[in-house]
């Protein structure tokens, strides 16, 4: 159970798969009414069921769904207290000249576009209340290079964004902070490692503590700074990536220390 009480409804974006529904679980765990958002209406259905909370069907690509939603949800159910951001789509690793612009503009749409409109469509009724909290989810590829140029360049601006945003809102009562994962074995990557596009072994010795992050453990690093405990966080990053940040320089020296016995 969670060490943290979160009270009020909680809105996670994208909360039918992955680091979303992991997040929706953990809220619930916590004691906050759970409004799983997402276009997956069955998925969205279902993780609803299971943490007695209630799906809501929309698109974070399209703004004036995510106003009116906005809307509809805090008439049928209360304000909103907490929103997590987790909607998002990744791409395949690819050259610039390979990269579809079609591509590029979906990455963007989702992942950068969609969690400044959902933040913008709940952030100003909490900043009208005078109290909020919003996480949103960024990405250890938004703090690094890497041959992702959609989605590295993307997370980076939500991580801009999540700073923008609470010097925006902060004297209004609203808390906005961002979590960067590193590689969490989400269904997406699994999917990615049973075809052969990601190699377990290269994602383990990258990072300090050996292996991948689970969605769980991103959950409650959100549901801490969605609780009392983060009161006076606000405009921060948190990685949490297992130490995957830190781990490249040591390569140029042989690599990490083995294991104390």
């Amino acid at each position: 159970m969670s060490a943290q009480r979160i009270d009020g409804v909680a809105v996670v974006t994208g909360g039918a798969s992955g680091i979303g529904e992991a997040c929706c679980r953990r809220l619930a765990e916590a004691g906050a009414s759970v409004i799983v958002l997402d276009r997956d209406e069955a998925r969205a259905n279902a993780v609803a069921t299971e943490v007695a909370g209630k799906p809501w069907i929309a698109d974070v690509g399209d703004d004036k769904a995510l106003e009116d939603c906005a809307g509809a949800i805090e008439a049928a159910v209360g304000p909103v207290n907490v929103l997590v951001n987790s909607a998002g789509v990744t791409q395949v690793p690819q050259s610039p000249e390979q990269l579809p612009m079609s591509s590029w503009d979906n990455v963007i749409r989702i992942d950068q576009r969609g969690t400044y409109v959902a933040s913008v469509a709940f952030g100003r009724r909490m900043a009208q209340r005078g109290h909020g909290c919003i996480i949103n989810i960024a990405s250890v590829a938004g703090m690094r290079s890497m041959p992702l140029h959609a989605y590295a360049p993307a997370k980076a601006a939500v991580i801009a964004m999540t700073e923008c945003l609470a010097a925006e809102w902060g004297r209004s009562g609203v808390r906005v902070n961002a979590v960067s994962p590193g590689y969490t074995l989400t269904p997406l990557l699994q999917a990615a490692i049973d075809k052969g596009e990601r190699n377990v072994s290269r994602i383990n010795e990258n990072s300090a503590l050996g292996r991948m992050v689970s969605p769980e453990e991103v959950a409650r690093a959100v549901c801490f700074l969605a609780s009392e405990d983060a009161s006076a966080i606000t405009g921060a990053n948190l990685p949490v990536d297992c130490g995957w940040l830190i781990t490249p320089p040591w390569h140029t020296y042989g690599g990490l220390r083995a294991r104390r016995r």
